[in-house]
């Protein structure tokens, strides 16, 4: 499993910058890197963002 940043909103940066970066959607990232899907958006949503598919990032 990648290490990934435990802090919420470095998390979001983290997230936001590989998607754009390397990934068409969260299930390739989470796929890639090993990690729960359901569990991120969790860690996300609890600081106030969600994933949108259509843009490919968390807003």
């Amino acid at each position: 499993m990648s290490a990934i940043p435990n802090d919420p909103v470095i998390l979001l940066s983290f997230l936001n910058t590989k998607l754009r970066d390397h990934y068409d959607s969260l299930s390739a990232l989470c796929d890639d890197l090993e990690q729960d899907e359901t569990m991120l958006t969790q860690k996300i949503a609890a600081i106030g963002y969600t994933y949108d598919s259509d843009r490919n990032q968390f807003i």
